[in-house]
């Protein structure tokens, strides 16, 4: 069974949702929130494989709240080998439009994907399988579109380029590829074939990369590939 963690302020809309995953055989509504403050514990209470986020909240929004359960420690931090332990849900954004800016914030705080709150139920069923499975919610064209349109004209574009590029020069060359492509929303099948080599080797690279970097997923990645404009 997957156990999903519903946070949203809106009582109507937990509710659509609850009756609308209770609907699949597969997964199990365990507990619901309505404040992104209330996340942290119902996690470390009900221990669920995936969180279904709410970005606009009036207490702490969602995008804090993904930081919190996303959130690396420094291998300094006299916390960190207890935190290494506990593997945090992921996390897969509700929105009402794919081009709020803190969409894309919660991305890059570690978001597995997201969904809009129209979505046909059966397609935000099947977007619950896919994060859990490890498969980001995000085709390669809401991916470029989205990137495109919030982070056209906002502050910190050219410090975020020198942070990527920083970060990709740290990979090895095939390492590299394997992020460019990731980058431009390949799936590890395409990869493999443009690169000539096998899915597990592409899988490998991404866990390598993942590492390498400090990242929780493809959409991080591609994140990165698209901030150094290597993808382009």
């Amino acid at each position: 069974m997957i156990r999903v963690l519903l946070v949203d302020d809106d009582p109507l809309v937990r509710s659509g949702l609850r009756l609308m995953l209770r609907g699949a055989p597969d997964v199990e509504v365990v507990a619901e929130a309505a404040d992104g403050a209330e996340v942290a514990a119902l996690v470390a209470e009900y221990s669920p494989d995936l969180v279904l986020m709410d970005i606009r909240m009036p207490g702490m929004d969602g995008l804090a709240a993904t930081e919190v359960l996303r959130a690396r420690p420094s291998p300094n931090s006299p916390r960190s080998s207890i935190q290494r332990m506990f593997h945090p849900p992921e996390v897969l954004v509700l929105t009402t439009f794919n081009t709020d800016e803190y969409v894309l914030r919660a991305l890059r705080a570690g978001a597995a994907g997201f969904v809009l709150k129209d979505t046909p139920p059966q397609e935000i069923v099947a977007a619950v399988r896919k994060v859990v499975a490890g498969e980001p919610v995000l085709s390669p064209a809401v991916t470029q579109q989205l990137i495109a349109q919030v982070s056209e004209g906002t502050g910190g574009r050219e410090t975020r380029a020198e942070r990527a590029r920083a970060q990709l020069a740290l990979l090895g060359d095939r390492e590299r590829e394997v992020a460019v492509a990731v980058g431009q929303g390949k799936t590890n099948a395409e990869v493999a074939a443009e690169l000539y080599m096998s899915v597990p080797t592409v899988k490998t690279h991404v866990s390598r990369i993942l590492a390498k970097l400090d990242l929780n997923n493809r959409v991080q990645i591609a994140l990165v590939v698209y901030d150094a404009g290597a993808a382009l």
